[in-house]
């Protein structure tokens, strides 16, 4: 892997997922370790970005300042622990909006791929199929974690063209390794 960058979900990766949506900066909870290991992602020369599908926007549960606002607090308690991330990509719209940008569609990482450059082999660590998908679309590596919907997805299988997923119970947990061993 040349590129020294790794692609993250934010809901069920970073943080405590919600099948009410996330709406408000006080719902925002991290997941323990999650900024821990961002942090050694950083100190190890990686640059962290967050590619999210924000659906609760279009749904009208909550508007681009509270967004904003729920991202600030991430961004805090993320600096609190040493750790920053480098972008982070948001599709805003509603599973029926046909855009190009939520995933399972590959749109966000288009935009990564603007942004920083060829992602094939680069770690999409997510905790729906959907991330992988989108990921697994322009070559990403797929890592599925346990957290957040991870354990739902992993039981309901992979189909056979997402290839190869390795798994772990946690960010932290797939950081442990990948730092040991990035091939």
């Amino acid at each position: 892997m040349t590129n020294k960058l790794i692609i993250l979900d934010r809901d069920g990766v970073i943080n405590e997922d919600s099948d009410d949506y996330i709406k408000s900066p006080e719902e925002w909870r991290p997941l323990p370790g999650s900024a821990a290991a961002i942090a050694r992602l950083n100190h190890a020369g990686y640059r962290v970005v967050v590619a999210t599908n924000q659906s609760g926007l279009a749904r009208g549960y909550f508007d681009g300042p509270t967004l904003e606002a729920i991202h600030r607090r991430m961004a805090a308690h993320l600096d609190s622990a040493g750790a920053h991330l480098d972008g982070i990509y948001v599709c805003p719209h509603g599973p029926d909006d046909g855009c190009d940008c939520r995933k399972p569609a590959a749109g966000l990482i288009d935009q990564i791929v603007a942004d920083y450059g060829e992602v094939t082999g680069v770690p999409l660590v997510g905790d729906s199929l959907r991330d992988l998908q989108a990921g697994v679309a322009r070559g990403c590596r797929p890592v599925l974690v346990l957290t957040g919907k991870g354990r739902r997805t992993l039981d309901k299988g992979f189909p056979p063209d997402l290839g190869p997923v390795t798994v772990y119970d946690s960010l932290a947990r797939f950081v442990d390794q990948f730092l040991k061993d990035p091939s």
